[in-house]
Formats: structure tokens, C-alpha cells, sequence
């Protein structure tokens, strides 16, 4: 699965590295910079889908 995050160089990397800890995370990209004069940046993941979730809303809206 691959997916794509846009924001901040700083916001992209951090949600990077929170996803890595609930999926197996293959391959990062280089950040691709939005034409001028944007400051936003795309960063792809390759990832391997969940089998099955055990996360549930509430965690994943506070984060836990």
C-alpha cells in the first residue's frame, strides 16, 4: 500500500514516524517540494497493510 502525506517537512516526518508504529513500513521517499511558493512537501510510504485492527476510534483520536 502506499501512501501519501503533504504538509510540512517537520509535520510529514513526524506523522512518518507515528505510523511506523502500527504499520510495517517498507520504504520512505524523499520530500517532494510543491512548486513556489509553497513550503509543503509530499513524502510517500510503502506500507503492508493490517491484517486485522485493534485500534479503536477513541485511541486514534487521542493518540493512545
Amino acid at each position: 500500500m502506499r501512501i501519501r502525506l503533504h504538509g510540512t517537512e517537520a509535520e510529514v516526518r513526524a506523522t512518518a514516524n507515528h505510523l511506523a508504529v502500527v504499520l510495517e513500513v517498507l520504504d520512505i521517499s524523499r520530500p517532494y517540494p510543491d512548486r513556489p511558493p509553497s513550503r509543503l512537501v509530499r513524502l510517500y510510504l510503502t506500507v503492508t497493510p493490517p491484517t486485522t485492527s485493534t485500534i479503536t476510534k477513541s485511541e486514534i483520536a487521542t493518540g493512545a
